[in-house]
């Protein structure tokens, strides 16, 4: 759980309404699909209906829960009690139906609905705490767990679908709360697109296969891709996984607190550039992972903002071409002011299976 009252450092509101389910985890640890989170500077309330009021008088320690069932009378009830004129909402979030609704229920409050709040929590949820540190490592290490359990049923003839779905068992298996995303496993010329979804094309002999996944342990996603060969690969192949692993190297070694988004994918991506296949490398770097698995920062070519200490972002070149194969290696890492802590153990050097 997180220090709520941080928010009050750049936002004037009065008081701030949660609604978002990830961003209302976030500052309860409490996994819900419904309820209202009011933060004051001074106190909290979770408002929340009759499914979750058990569970959440259990373990939400840092807020008021009260059991939700007239909203406009308990919440007014809040404000009056706090003497609040002003409430900031959650502007990348909150439809507009609902901010009209809520506008319609306190026509006497004024609504904040700029991106301030918004921008206020993502850069909050960009440095992540020990404990949230602690959480994406051991997502990680279902991950790989998995991975390892999963090589020996990899077989000419098996489907991709066959092996996400094996793969999906093992996460699971291992104490997964979820899937960080819809597992992608690729083969062949299948490679060659980036997010490809799992067909029931059968492996084969000398082709490549592709595997990007995650886990998620108490909220908090993992994501690392590795590239396989079936078999053994053709010059071509290893000459172009080296490729990668090169720039995927240079970019872990470049990346710590300071460095712009821009700078850190540029680091990668000049290098597959001076090999003659930048055009081949159509995505950005990497991006933010946490209690969702693309948040804020990016490293990416648009992102010139530099990255925080604290923060954890992917480190995911590739390179497809097109009819032929694709090759991604993605680790995920901790930024440091010296460097970064590489959360990803997994072999990286080219592996025959």
């Amino acid at each position: 759980m997180v220090e709520s009252s941080k928010i009050f450092n750049t936002v004037t509101a009065d008081c701030v309404l949660i609604t978002s389910d990830i961003n209302r985890r976030y500052f309860t640890g409490m996994k819900s699909s419904a309820g209202i989170l009011v933060i004051f500077p001074e106190k909290s309330y979770l408002l929340i209906d009759f499914r979750y009021i058990e569970k959440a008088r259990e373990t939400v320690t840092n807020a008021e829960v009260i059991e939700l069932t007239e909203l406009k009378k308990q919440l007014s009830e809040i404000l009056v009690r706090h003497g609040a004129k002003s409430i900031a909402v959650e502007s990348e979030t909150m439809t507009i139906k609902t901010l009209n609704n809520y506008r319609k229920m306190f026509s006497n409050i004024e609504f904040d609905d700029s991106d301030n709040l918004s921008n206020t929590i993502n850069k909050l949820r960009m440095v992540k705490s020990p404990d949230e540190l602690e959480n994406m490592r051991k997502s990680q290490e279902i991950a790989e767990k998995s991975l390892d359990e999963l090589l020996p049923f990899i077989k000419v003839g098996r489907t991709e679908r066959e092996v996400a779905n094996e793969l999906n068992r093992l996460m699971v298996a291992n104490g997964a709360e979820d899937l960080s995303f819809e597992t992608i496993v690729l083969s062949g010329k299948n490679t060659s697109i980036p997010h490809g979804v799992p067909s029931d094309k059968a492996l084969q002999e000398g082709e490549f296969l592709l595997m990007d996944f995650g886990a998620v342990f108490n909220g908090y996603h993992s994501d690392m891709t590795r590239t396989f060969c079936i078999g053994q690969p053709t010059d071509e192949m290893v000459k172009i996984y080296n490729i990668v692993l090169e720039a995927q190297l240079a970019g872990i070694q470049s990346a710590r607190s300071g460095i712009t988004g821009r700078e850190l994918d540029r680091v990668a991506r000049d290098i597959i550039k001076k090999y003659g296949y930048g055009e081949n490398f159509g995505h950005s770097l990497g991006h933010g992972v946490g209690l969702e698995i693309h948040e804020k920062p990016n490293a990416s070519p648009n992102y010139d903002i530099p990255l925080e200490t604290g923060s954890v972002v992917t480190v995911e070149p590739g390179i497809y071409i097109e009819g032929k194969f694709g090759v991604r290696i993605e680790d995920f890492v901790i930024l440091t002011e010296n460097g970064c802590d590489n959360l990803t153990k997994y072999a990286k050097n080219i592996i025959s299976l």
